[in-house]
């Protein structure tokens, strides 16, 4: 197996970027209209091309795809879906050899309702050690006809399921998803051997969803708003967790990368103190507005909370739960947020794609790590799901009034003259919008205005430009509505979110612009520029 490329930091996850490929859309080999490993093998050539470092997979375990797959059966088998375990050790070695590192995702929180643990408490009943693994509760009420405590659901809805037998059980997401109890020995014993067994597999990192719920109130007392500690997010015992866990990536030389959700700047960096996580999702930067002092303000406070323990920042701009970039942008409220996810808003394409054009470069000049997912390169905008193709579970618990997350995951287009536009298959599992084609990667690889050769281009440029990447950076003197910043060895990046054009900082050179420069050199509105001084 050929070794990775090295990274300019002996620590690659520090200024990696690493592409999120959701399986079930990414590409689809068997022509069964799901994507699978299969296909993403195929297209390892387009990704090698684009100039990622690495890959994070979102699960591809057996699941039921009740919830895209975050409910998982079986964390040492694939879906039939999407492939074998054959199939995957291959594609981690294939995707190693042309310098492309795999990360795995890891749901500790919860697993599926077939997964074995589960179906074996089910039948052992109230009391027995199977059910202990979970968060098995006698009702409330003169009958036990109520919920054991009042915790809010992450989806809508309940967050307690009662059994035949009369006990309830909790599920923080959907009741196909069961939480399962982290002070018992058998999970913990469980997961770390799961992450052995991918690690011998040749991943080198893993990203671990949902990572600040995974302890609870031992007293399951219930939840009172503003009231601290939170019954079930961000407990203290939570962090020993994760030693153990830091302990094991240490063996293997792997990295971690945590979906922590947390306000409290001072409480997210003790995730990543040198023996837990290497690095956390950075929403704040994911749910700003395309505001300039908005933005300003969270770039500055997400490299400060991440200094006292040495980690490097993450950015992304869109995930597999998010509104497009490009549909986010041109609307009224560029900010992103769960509960505001409405059918119908208006939104000006033009205007987003635009602006999601210059925050890629914006987002590539920052230092630290980016996440960039699949479709982003493309400039895919959210697609609008007939109601009876939605299959998101969020949809359903809002009782229709939230359209859920399909939109950001249909499958994509490859050649524009192809059967769904080249994913594999006539019927799709999602169904991709009439207008897909023109986002096609052999349509925009031949455009050099397209948004996949931006993103070849800078992409290539961040790796060959040794300022780009982790270390410092320095805000410049600018007008109102720009961002502009330098970093090492003479680059600048100036972001321009004012509404008229302005004058660029001297300069020796332009290395790259999101959008073409005015007759006079001046930088249009929502456009951005690197240079060198």
């Amino acid at each position: 197996m050929a070794a990775p490329s090295p990274s300019r930091t002996s620590d690659w996850w520090r200024d990696a970027v690493i592409y999120q490929v959701y399986p079930r859309s990414f590409a689809d080999g068997d022509g069964d209209g799901t994507g699978d490993l299969a296909g993403v093998r195929a297209r390892l050539p387009h990704l090698a091309a684009l100039g990622v470092d690495a890959l994070w997979f979102t699960p591809w375990y057996a699941s039921p795809l009740v919830d895209g797959g975050y409910d998982v059966a079986d964390y040492r088998s694939i879906d039939p879906a999407f492939g074998t375990l054959d199939e995957a050790e291959k594609l981690i070695a294939e995707a190693a050899g042309i310098g492309l590192r795999v990360i795995v995702d890891i749901v500790p929180n919860h697993v599926s309702d077939q997964h074995a643990w589960f179906q074996e408490a089910l039948a052992a009943g109230p009391g027995s050690e199977a059910r202990a693994r979970f968060h098995f509760r006698p009702g409330r009420g003169e009958n036990g006809e109520l919920p054991p405590n009042d915790w809010p659901s992450q989806f809508s809805g309940t967050t307690w399921t009662r059994v035949p037998d009369g006990e309830w059980y909790l599920h923080l997401f959907t009741p196909e998803q069961p939480d399962l109890n982290w002070s018992h020995p058998d999970v913990r014993r469980e997961h770390e051997d799961v992450l052995r067994f991918w690690f011998e597999r040749g991943v080198a990192g893993v990203r671990i969803d949902s990572a600040a719920l995974l302890t609870k109130d031992p007293d399951l007392r219930d939840f009172t708003e503003g009231v601290d500690p939170h019954p079930y997010i961000d407990l203290d015992e939570i962090h020993d967790v994760y030693r153990s866990w830091r302990a094991i990536a240490d063996e293997y030389g792997g990295v971690f990368v945590g979906e922590v959700w947390l306000p409290d700047a001072e409480r997210f960096a003790r995730y990543l103190r040198p023996d837990e996580l290497h690095t956390a999702f950075n929403f704040n930067f994911l749910a700003c507005p395309w505001e300039p002092d908005r933005l300003r303000s969270t770039i500055d406070d997400t490299l400060a909370e991440h200094a006292p323990v040495h980690a490097p920042a993450t950015w992304v701009l869109c995930n597999h739960d998010v509104t497009r970039t490009a549909t986010r942008y041109g609307r009224a409220d560029t900010a992103f947020d769960f509960a505001t996810k409405r059918f119908g808003t208006p939104t000006d394409l033009e205007l987003g794609t635009r602006r999601a054009r210059a925050a890629a470069l914006l987002t590539l000049a920052l230092p630290g790590s980016v996440y960039l997912y699949q479709g982003e390169e493309l400039g895919l905008p959210e697609a609008d799901i007939p109601l009876d193709r939605i299959q998101d579970p969020m949809h359903f618990r809002s009782g229709g009034t939230d359209p859920g997350r399909d939109g950001c995951r249909v499958p994509l287009p490859w050649e524009a003259e192809a059967p769904s536009c080249g994913f594999g298959g006539t019927d799709p599992w999602l169904p991709q919008p009439a207008d897909w084609a023109r986002y096609a990667v052999d349509r925009q690889s031949a455009d050099p205005d397209s948004m996949l050769t931006l993103y070849r281009a800078a992409l290539a440029l961040r790796r060959a430009e040794p300022g780009f990447g982790d270390g410092a950076m320095t805000w410049l003197p600018a007008a109102d509505g720009v961002l502009a910043f330098t970093r090492d060895h003479g680059l600048t990046c100036v972001v321009n979110l004012s509404a008229g054009p302005v004058e660029l900082p001297a300069h020796r050179a332009t290395l790259l612009a999101s959008g073409p420069l005015d007759a006079d050199g001046t930088l249009p509105p929502d456009t951005a520029v690197w240079l060198r001084a």
